[in-house]
């Protein structure tokens, strides 16, 4: 990684865009970004001249160039490699693909900043040959605890949707396929909005097509796309009341200022964490007619593919909890963690804890050292040992390092101090922490032994389909403590 390269995680809300263009600059700056509104989003904010880099608007030599990343990878040729003395890299989880690191390997600024907003959830792809280091640190808990965001109430409501064949292209879903998978929900959404929505309500659709439709339902309601001119005056009246709900078409994802915001419902499915937090962002402004945002997550059967919902915000995944436990998994907003742990703690999911953390760290290029780790919704690994005794490596941060007992050190480094640990005190245990152990005979049906130990304790599972190797992690989170505390 070049010298001088940090990132900075703000959540959405507490201006991101404004803090990365009021950095002093001392020389040229390069700001590069994904998408078209966010290309444009940041120069209002400048007091200098401003020059673009995206489909067929060039730069001219302005002191600040805000390039879309498309745009700028296939036109490097037109820039000298020491034009910018500072870099800014927008959204910057996306940084670890290969059309940033082309433009990165091309420049040689004196600083590189990367902000982003999304917390790093230990299945994302690493950033730590990008960034040397996390300079500034500001997580949603602490901007809602500190009054500049308000505070949440999360619901599940499931509207009915399949998404198993919609093809997933560029990390999120396609529109055109998930358009058509979500016709027929406008029913489900509208009745959504009446049981459960409370004041000026804001609802992010899929289409048109959908929004119009969702709209058709909902008394008052008023439709806005990226072709309504009155924007300005329907906001104005929603702010005024006059309006209780608005149902928008990817128009209020970001830069529109709508503080009364009292309920969103999110009925726009996505696997994007930045375009999740910028939905929901839109009610988390403070103000004096309300107590906290209801933030109404619609959704439905989704395969394999992590659908984003509110513990997403917290950096919790939902994909390994069971999905007839799922719905659990709502409520306060802080209170999500510890509930998606309560309902990842079931059989179903002890059952499948060789695979998800085989898969997943392998996926990392991680080695584990064989060790019977759970992987907790939260993104941390947990060995359970006898006597209650636990293990425990946290959910590694962007730059792939954790926090353990004071020390902070890299992920890679944690995991191979815990299994010396293991080795060295634990050696007799061995067959409880060493999945090399249970796979020579975990293939074989559970022995009676097992299937009556796990009967005693009256578990909701069929042990007539159990292998030795899955009623050995049952038992094992049985016996050495099931619940985990952090």
């Amino acid at each position: 990684m070049p010298p001088g390269s940090y990132l900075v995680q703000m959540p959405t809300g507490c201006g991101k865009t404004a803090t990365f263009t009021h950095i002093p600059r001392d020389g040229r700056v390069l700001v590069l970004a994904h998408r078209e509104e966010l290309v444009r989003q940041p120069a209002r904010y400048y007091d200098c001249p401003v020059g673009f880099e995206i489909a067929a608007e060039h730069s001219h030599g302005e002191d600040v160039v805000i390039a879309s990343v498309q745009s700028l990878v296939r036109r490097l040729d037109r820039f000298d490699p020491e034009e910018f003395n500072l870099i800014i890299t927008d959204e910057a989880h996306h940084a670890a693909a290969g059309t940033y690191k082309a433009i990165y390997r091309h420049f040689a600024p004196e600083k590189h900043i990367g902000f982003t907003v999304t917390p790093n959830r230990g299945d994302k792809a690493r950033l730590d040959d990008v960034y040397s280091e996390i300079i500034f640190q500001r997580d949603l808990r602490w901007a809602i605890e500190n009054g500049f965001l308000c505070d949440i109430y999360c619901l599940r409501v499931d509207i009915g949707y399949d998404l198993t064949g919609v093809t997933v292209r560029n990390g999120d879903y396609a529109p055109g396929e998930l358009d058509e998978a979500m016709d027929g929900t406008a029913d489900a959404v509208a009745q959504a909005y009446r049981e459960h929505a409370k004041g000026a309500t804001l609802i992010f659709a899929v289409s048109v097509h959908q929004a119009e439709e969702i709209a058709k339902r909902i008394p008052g309601a008023v439709v806005v796309t990226g072709k309504t001119k009155d924007r300005a005056e329907i906001i104005r009246r929603f702010s005024n009341r006059e309006i209780p709900c608005i149902v928008n078409v990817m128009v209020f994802t970001e830069g529109t200022d709508i503080p009364l915001v009292e309920t969103v419902i999110v009925a726009r499915p996505t696997k994007s964490d930045s375009l999740y937090s910028q939905m929901v962002g839109r009610g988390l402004r403070p103000h004096p007619e309300k107590e906290r945002l209801i933030l109404i997550d619609c959704v439905g059967v989704t395969g394999k593919a992590s659908l984003c919902t509110a513990p997403s915000l917290l950096g919790v995944d939902m994909v390994d909890i069971p999905a007839k436990r799922r719905q659990e998994v709502q409520g306060p907003l802080f209170e999500l963690p510890e509930r998606a742990a309560m309902a990842a703690d079931c059989p179903e999911s002890w059952i499948r804890n060789v695979q998800v953390v085989d898969l997943w760290a392998k996926s990392m290029k991680y080695e584990t050292h064989n060790v019977n780790y759970f992987k907790m919704p939260d993104g941390s690994l947990v060995c359970s040992l006898p006597d209650r005794k636990k293990v425990m490596i946290p959910c590694p941060d962007a730059l792939g390092n954790v926090c353990v007992s004071g020390e902070t050190m890299h992920y890679q480094q944690a995991l191979d101090r815990a299994y010396r640990m293991l080795e060295t005190c634990y050696p007799e245990q061995r067959r409880i922490w060493d999945l090399e152990i249970a796979k020579r005979w975990g293939d074989k049906p559970a022995t009676e032994s097992q299937i009556r130990m796990i009967q005693r304790r009256k578990l909701d599972i069929d042990t007539g389909a159990l292998t030795r190797m899955q009623a050995s992690c049952i038992l094992n989170r049985v016996l050495n403590g099931k619940k985990v505390s952090h």
